[in-house]
């Protein structure tokens, strides 16, 4: 039976976790081990200077699932390093609370877990819905389903993964499907300094959320826009490698 793993960075009961999980089980045996907390913007963190603890727990629907101590990205590699007892077909990460789209890519727990079984030599797929709030996770956990069963048929490039991104619009205005490249997302982040009790600084990195460039046709940031479903092939060699020859001839030398 296909073997598939189920992780986030909203935590074990993030709104999205069990809507996917059912969608998947239509597809094989879905495991789901996801952080016992929040762990979004963690980026692809990785657990080394502590242990790290799992726990069987219930999730709303009665079934049971694993949550770890640790971040997203570890949460992949304690399974596939031995946890469970055969490595998974398909690593599914998410559905996240939130767009990943542009740059949030460096930033997202959810991708990093999706990093992890890439790294790892295993398909997987990144998957949020556009929304901070409520929304219709249903929706876009059928989407998922849909596109991770014609993963496990096709496969994907080794170091590519998928990065989907679906807007959270009504079901009749969904406009389509757009196999997209990142857009630009644009950060308005402000530091806000504070005293504590004791006079002390301290600080808070905040700011709105973030917006992006949606005139730019082709984009994820494009097709939330016009209320598509985005699908992104994102791949981990990340060389510039029409930059090599310029660099070459700086000349560093040792």
């Amino acid at each position: 039976m296909t073997s598939i793993l189920v992780s986030n960075d909203d935590g074990i009961y993030g709104p999205g976790l069990l809507p996917l999980k059912r969608a998947l089980h239509r597809l094989g045996e879905v495991t789901v081990i996801a952080p016992d907390r929040q762990w979004s913007t963690s980026g692809h963190a990785k657990t080394m200077h502590k242990p790290l603890r799992i726990q069987q727990v219930t999730l709303a629907d009665g079934s049971p699932a694993y949550s770890s101590s640790g971040a997203p990205s570890d949460c992949i590699a304690l399974a596939i390093l031995g946890f469970l007892p055969r490595q998974p077909d398909l690593v599914v990460s998410g559905i996240n609370l939130g767009a990943n789209v542009g740059h949030d890519i460096t930033y997202s727990g959810t991708l990093a877990a999706a990093f992890e079984g890439t790294v790892s030599g295993i398909p997987s797929i990144a998957a949020s819905l556009n929304t901070y709030e409520e929304g219709d996770f249903a929706y876009a956990a059928s989407f998922v389903a849909r596109l991770a069963r014609k993963v496990l048929a096709h496969g994907l490039p080794r170091n590519v993964l998928l990065n989907v991104n679906v807007p959270n619009v009504p079901r009749e205005e969904i406009a389509g499907v757009e196999i997209t490249r990142l857009g630009k997302r644009l950060y308005r982040d402000k530091l806000i300094r504070r005293k504590d009790p004791r006079g002390r600084d301290y600080y808070w990195i905040g700011g709105p959320r973030p917006t992006g460039d949606a005139g730019e046709e082709g984009t994820d940031i494009w097709a939330l826009a016009s209320h598509r479903v985005s699908v992104t092939p994102i791949q981990l060699d990340m060389t510039d490698q029409g930059f090599i020859e310029e660099l070459k001839a700086w000349r560093i030398g040792a």
